[in-house]
């Protein structure tokens, strides 16, 4: 099973389509499609920044804009079976089919340790490549990725969150960040098409004591605390 994170920022990008197709095309039993919240959750950012309203508030209205984006992807893209949980993550891929996920099971009645602008859905994704089990994490951005790259220089550079490093140690599956450029995509292509032998520059290899739990971790963030689950 592959997690393929698809950038907020791809949402206005006209090379989104390609890689949707792509995905629809080879991902059937082995894709799970998470979507960014795109402008949706810059909207939401907006509204908090003006109304002043909990983090709990926007986190759940940060997970229906991801939710909105699913939609906007299916729309564009019907051949991906849009999912709200795990089970029918698994039923669908069970069925062939490439899973687009809306995270709805993450809406939360009280604050842990995702109610936080610091994770955000690139961090949901490393979630649930823990909680599936994954083979492998990629992470498709609209900006330039330089390489060769780390984790930590992709978070100091505002790249992906601050807390998908923390949470990637233990990973036990590799994680890239590429960029949706047409290299990247014949890259992931390749790897879909040939399994193992897939490489990205830049690599980012899984860290070693890789536990692969999903237990969720409620309460305050410590300096290395695990995904929650």
């Amino acid at each position: 099973m592959w997690i393929v994170k698809l950038g907020g920022s791809l949402a206005r990008d006209a090379r989104l389509p390609r890689w949707l197709r792509m995905l629809a095309e080879l991902g059937g039993g082995r894709v799970v499609v998470v979507p960014g919240g795109a402008a949706f959750a810059d909207a939401v950012r907006a509204a908090q920044g003006h109304w002043g309203f909990d983090d709990l508030t926007a986190h759940n209205m940060a997970v229906l804009a991801m939710a909105q984006t699913a939609h906007l992807l299916h729309a564009l893209e019907p051949r991906l079976t849009l999912v709200s949980d795990e089970d029918a993550i698994r039923r669908a891929q069970h069925a062939g089919q490439v899973v687009l996920w809306m995270p709805l099971s993450l809406l939360r009645d009280a604050p842990d340790i995702i109610t936080s602008w610091e994770v955000t859905s690139d961090s949901l994704a490393l979630w649930l490549a823990r909680r599936l089990n994954a083979e492998r994490l990629v992470v498709v951005k609209a900006c330039e990725v330089k390489r060769p790259h780390t984790l930590q220089e992709l978070s100091a550079a505002g790249l992906v969150d601050g807390r998908f490093d923390q949470w990637a140690d233990g990973a036990a599956f590799p994680i890239d960040v590429v960029e949706c450029e047409d290299r990247d995509l014949e890259r992931v292509r390749d790897g879909l098409l040939g399994g193992p032998s897939f490489a990205l520059p830049g690599l980012l290899p899984p860290r070693a004591g890789a536990s692969g739990d999903g237990r969720l971790d409620r309460g305050k963030a410590g300096p290395r605390r695990k995904p929650p689950g």
